[in-house]
């Protein structure tokens, strides 16, 4: 697929027929308890512009699916407690695409997890961090591999706010513009084979504002992906994919482990050198963290959430 084609406006339905029958909805079951706010304020301070929306009561986002012939869509995602599940409405050009959806949503929102095992897991959490709250807590996952992964690298040492901007400026430049009927929906993000099309990354990406390094580590990860070398998704090998991203350069154990965390889904991952677990638990060097959070498998994803959504709180 030439880059002419990649970047091409993929239209939608026009707003008239997506407010009669251009939409189907389908249901994402869960065991409560379901912390579905904690779940949308994690997206919304990384919402990422004209790809995501986020407010108090719904996640949207763009989302593309197909290589040859790519389509192009949005979803929105409701809770609905009384039923326990999620309430997926999405543009019906995606109808085909209907499991895949329910997949994924699954994946981002982390509904196949068993929280009655894992507040039994983390249930001394609270005596080191006072504010946790372990029930209903979820991993925040991913409805796109790539993204997070570029996004965990433009992330590196840098704020949040830093990075959505970084983020944003590479889906403008080189996302794929969509007609879409839902102001702020505008673009999805680019793709392995689109980053990889790009002359010279470095300096293209240098003009955004990315620095060199994490130009490369994008840049490899695209190559891998493409050559069948690395998948960033949850049925994924977890401990050989940790060992091919740890072997690139420019990426550490914060970002391979923050990456397995949320697109791989591994449950067992524990960030001590992460900025906010030091927060938490500030008395404690990384290594007594880590030796502390050994009480909490195989659940540690879960306590790395825990104590971040304290800190928000």
């Amino acid at each position: 697929m030439d880059s002419s084609t990649i970047n091409r406006a993929i239209a939608l339905p026009s707003e008239a027929d997506a407010a009669t029958t251009s939409l189907f909805t389908l249901e994402v079951p869960y065991t409560p308890p379901f912390s579905f706010s904690s779940l949308l304020g994690f997206f919304r301070d990384r919402s990422l512009a004209g790809v995501e929306l986020i407010d108090k009561q719904s996640y949207q986002r763009a989302v593309i699916f197909g290589d040859s012939n790519p389509v192009a869509g949005w979803i929105r995602v409701e809770d609905c407690p009384d039923l326990s599940c999620l309430v997926v409405t999405a543009t019906a050009i995606l109808k085909p695409w209907e499991s895949a959806i329910a997949q994924q949503v699954s994946h981002l929102f982390d509904t196949d997890c068993n929280p009655a095992s894992i507040a039994c897991a983390l249930s001394t959490l609270p005596n080191h961090v006072s504010s946790c709250v372990i029930e209903g807590v979820r991993v925040p996952g991913c409805f796109n591999g790539f993204e997070t992964a570029c996004r965990a690298i433009l992330g590196q040492q840098i704020s949040v706010k830093a990075a959505n901007k970084l983020a944003a400026r590479v889906v403008e430049a080189y996302g794929t513009p969509i007609d879409c009927p839902i102001e702020g929906l505008t673009h999805c993000f680019p793709s392995p084979q689109q980053i990889r099309a790009i002359p010279s990354l470095e300096s293209a990406f240098g003009v955004l504002g990315i620095i060199k390094t994490r130009s490369y580590c994008i840049g490899e990860i695209a190559r891998l992906i493409t050559e069948d070398v690395l998948n960033l998704s949850p049925q994924a090998p977890k401990e050989e994919t940790l060992q091919t991203l740890l072997s690139i350069k420019g990426i550490g154990p914060w970002t391979a482990g923050y990456i397995a965390l949320r697109v791989l889904d591994h449950p067992d991952v524990f960030l001590e050198i992460d900025a906010g677990i030091a927060h938490g638990l500030p008395t404690l060097s990384p290594k007594e963290r880590r030796a502390l959070a050994a009480q909490w498998q195989p659940w540690r994803s879960y306590a790395v959430l825990a104590i971040w959504n304290s800190l928000s709180a």
